[in-house]
């Protein structure tokens, strides 16, 4: 069965073509995620890797082109979209509230509410059934070192916020979790704990989909890597076939991946 399922990518983008006016964002370019593998996407500045995301995810719906989760073709016209259908996105900019709780932030737009009467009719919040979920999904991710499930967001460092959101998007992402620069501003100590958080989210069976301009990460935590060059996928390489100054070659254009002995397109495992 499962040998069956990592024939299958579960989000795929076929052609997909966004304009913003006379820029061209995303030029027929394709995508392809496996079951339980770490992509991440690479670019220069200007490449379209945002695009692509904001396609996939519904933020910014491609002009023509498919996006396919698991062999279906979506049509998300907004990221409430996609979030419905078990895409979860960290933001690089942390989108969480300082002022609330870390339980009130990871339930940050599906706050549950209490049963019965007061839930329906006077829409009461049921906080201790979102607090013991809180915690129940901080501990599965190894994150309880945080003193307190009430302790407001701002009072936390920069890695633990972060560890905040990815645990957000790791508890309410059935499908795929989608990380744009989760290491960005942050020190090595932290930036080690949130990578290892990605490692973490892998090994237990969710696909991830990093954004990084940090190549030493990049290498370290993915699979595969999908290089993005003048809006389209130029290659896939892997980490293990491929160097960090060959991979950076061929996202500046100064290598051709197709010169390479490894080829172009990396398979992911079992296909």
């Amino acid at each position: 069965m499962a040998a069956a399922n990592a024939l299958q990518p579960i989000l795929m983008g076929r052609n997909l073509v966004k304009r913003y006016g006379r820029v061209t964002a995303l030029d027929h370019s394709d995508f392809d995620l496996y079951p339980g593998e770490v992509l991440a996407v690479i670019g220069d500045n200007g490449a379209g890797k945002s695009s692509l995301i904001k396609a996939l995810t519904g933020a910014a719906p491609p002009d023509s082109g498919e996006v396919y989760l698991d062999g279906k073709v979506t049509n998300f016209r907004n990221p409430m979209d996609g979030r419905s259908a078990g895409i979860e996105t960290v933001y690089q900019n942390l989108a969480v509230s300082p002022s609330l709780n870390i339980a009130d932030n990871l339930f940050l737009g599906r706050e549950l509410k209490k049963s019965g009467f007061l839930g329906k009719w006077f829409h009461m919040l049921d906080h201790k059934e979102m607090q013991r979920i809180a915690r129940e999904k901080l501990s599965e991710l190894g994150l309880l070192t945080i003193q307190t499930i009430n302790q407001p967001v701002e009072t936390l460092s920069g890695g633990q916020r972060q560890a905040v959101a990815v645990a957000r998007a790791a508890a309410f992402g059935s499908k795929v979790v989608i990380m744009d620069e989760p290491t960005a501003a942050l020190g090595v100590k932290e930036s080690r704990r949130v990578l290892d958080l990605i490692k973490d989210v892998r090994d237990r069976g969710m696909p991830v989909v990093l954004i990084s301009h940090n190549m030493p990460h990049v290498w370290e935590v993915s699979d595969r890597i999908h290089v993005h060059r003048l809006g389209k996928r130029h290659a896939v390489i892997k980490p293990d076939t491929h160097t960090m100054s060959e991979g950076v070659a061929i996202m500046t254009g100064a290598m051709d991946p197709n010169d390479h002995s490894a080829g172009a397109y990396a398979q992911p495992k079992g296909v």
